[in-house]
């Protein structure tokens, strides 16, 4: 099977690409590199990969059925012609402009990749014969939504957030392309994913660099947040599990689904900070702040969906995750320790 994934050099992206290809599936991965955050971050991924400097057009060296190139998915050129030529089985779309506070402050970056990428993507899918979308949405779509667990039958038309809102128009524009041109459209809503070459403006990663270094860290809403932390193995597994089962027809005859994917096992926001305290062995210093713009109380996935269709089954617990996310932290691996 002959798959492309986007936003390869990403946290869940390159981890995918890896996976995918020790199964021996032949793999496109495209990514443009940007410096959103620390592109050393995006190297190592890629390095971990067998993809090494210059990033340009590169074949893994461990993985031999996994090639890297750099292109914008905003670039409608280059990607017909990398369509035109590979004629990719199923596609990945994982490369978006990520960050709910981010979108706050700088919302035009998020319509050039979100949503003009994202149009690239589909029309690309249409005229080049893919079979089998799968796109990542975001738990950010259920916004103001009070009940908990999130189910995918819940309303989501109250983003707090452009980057939710774009992440919903995902979905909506995926749901156009599944009914025109019959294309099996998969969209997975991700919880607060976290582990080893994680993002370094996520929560995870910025309380293991301030409290290794003995700074404070910034607590929102007075640590009174709960949320569905994810182990990237897992959201890996349900990926794949995406990838390989194709939607059956629903009550329309579409084939298209939307699926949380997460760990239905939600956890205090203090309770995540204690566990990281514990395995770097260092008390933090916080910072009691009120909730900011964007952010919501809480995060909660009702997975069954997945479970029932796909067969996705979370197996890390938090423990267990984040001391394997530390381990990390404090290796040689990490580029930025």
């Amino acid at each position: 099977m002959k798959i492309l994934v986007t936003g390869a050099a990403g946290f869940i992206g390159s981890k995918l690409m890896y996976m995918l290809g020790r199964r021996g599936d032949s793999v496109v991965g495209i990514d443009n590199l940007n410096d959103y955050y620390d592109v050393r971050l995006k190297y190592g991924r890629l390095e971990e990969c067998g993809i090494h400097a210059p990033y340009v057009h590169e074949t893994s060296d461990t993985l031999p059925s996994v090639r890297f190139i750099k292109m914008d998915i905003a670039d409608k050129v280059s990607l017909d012609i990398l369509f035109a030529n590979e004629k990719f089985d199923k596609v990945v779309n994982l490369a978006a402009q990520a960050g709910v506070r981010y979108s706050i402050t700088n919302p035009y970056v998020y319509l050039q990749s979100n949503l003009t990428g994202f149009l690239n993507i589909l029309e690309a899918c249409r005229n080049y014969g893919v079979r089998h979308l799968v796109y990542a949405s975001s738990s950010s779509v259920y916004g103001l939504n009070a009940k908990v667990p999130y189910s995918e039958a819940d309303k989501v038309d109250n983003p707090v957030s452009l980057y939710a809102a774009t992440k919903k128009s995902n979905e909506l524009m995926a749901h156009a392309y599944c009914k025109l041109y019959g294309i099996s459209m998969t969209g997975l809503r991700f919880f607060t994913v976290y582990g080893p070459w994680g993002r370094p403006d996520m929560a995870p990663m910025l309380f293991a660099s301030a409290i290794s270094k003995g700074e404070r860290i910034k607590v929102f809403n007075g640590g009174d947040m709960i949320r569905d932390f994810t182990f990237i193995d897992d959201i890996v597994e349900g990926t794949i599990g995406a990838v390989d089962q194709e939607p059956a027809p629903d009550g329309n005859g579409l084939r298209y689904r939307v699926y949380n994917i997460g760990c239905s096992h939600p956890v205090k926001l203090m309770d995540f900070i204690h566990e990281i305290e514990e395995a770097l062995g260092v008390k933090a210093d916080m910072e009691m702040l009120p909730m900011q713009p964007g952010d919501v109380y809480q995060t909660n996935a009702d997975t069954t969906l997945l479970e029932q269709e796909v067969g996705y089954k979370p197996h890390v617990r938090l423990h267990e995750g984040i001391r394997a996310f530390i381990d990390w932290y404090k290796s040689d691996k990490n580029p930025l320790k």
